[in-house]
């Protein structure tokens, strides 16, 4: 392993792993349910309250949640998480979802292929393995399919899970990516950034749990124009 690469896997390393957790309208039990094993394994936890009209509350573990006056969305609410995560020396941040989608397991998992790899990204997939690929429900399994063709044809950037939620980014990579798509074509401008910086990046097989809380929570088809709307406004406007 190359001495220069921070080793993001010892428990002096674990608080400044930060894991950002954008939060709009959601209940506090699930974001505790989600939230409490992070904290348990040491990493420092940011929860940004994009806006909700009641504020996120969490007084009874040790997270910081950032405010957003108005809700912004979710690229934004990553931005204003990662400027707070570079500001107190992150090593690497996650990108994790609030309402229980994600498993815990998959950080270290990331963490460790990092370190061997040297890669500046780690992005989730949920098509690398059948077990997660059949966890999707068949009409999101579709959508998702058509959305790593547009995605892949505006970002010149081909995955097999094009708007994952898991992320891990470097210190490297924090640094150089700037989200200025506030809303869900975040997605799509991470991977634009990482081929403008050249950063290396590999998927790393994840599964997602779709809850019915989860799934009452989760992007509706209409959402996929938006995320074209914006990414072709941004590109050639």
């Amino acid at each position: 392993m190359d001495s220069s690469v921070p080793d993001l896997l010892s428990p002096e390393a674990r608080s400044r792993v930060f894991v950002i957790i954008p939060c709009y309208r959601e209940e506090a039990s699930v974001v505790e349910n989600t939230v409490r094993p992070l904290v348990e394994e040491g990493y420092s936890v940011v929860l940004v309250d994009d806006g909700s009209p009641l504020p996120l509350q969490m007084p009874s573990l040790p997270v910081t949640i950032l405010r957003h006056v108005v809700n912004r969305g979710q690229g934004a609410a990553l931005q204003t998480g990662g400027d707070f995560a570079r500001a107190h020396g992150a090593l690497a941040v996650v990108h994790f979802d609030g309402d229980g989608q994600h498993d815990a397991a998959a950080i270290p998992r990331a963490l460790q292929w990092m370190q061997e790899s040297g890669v500046e990204a780690i992005l989730g997939s949920r098509f690398l393995r059948q077990e997660d690929w059949q966890a999707v429900p068949p009409r999101r399994r579709l959508l998702l399919r058509l959305a790593r063709w547009v995605n892949g044809l505006l970002t010149g950037v081909w995955l097999t899970d094009a708007h994952n939620g898991f992320r891990v980014l470097s210190a490297r990579a924090l640094a150089s990516i700037r989200l200025q798509e506030d809303r869900m074509a975040h997605a799509s401008e991470i991977l634009i950034q990482l081929r403008r910086h050249r950063l290396s990046f590999r998927e790393l097989a994840v599964h997602v749990s779709y809850s019915e809380y989860a799934r009452r929570k989760g992007q509706r088809a209409w959402a996929a124009l938006e995320i074209l709307t914006d990414l072709f406004w941004e590109r050639w406007l």
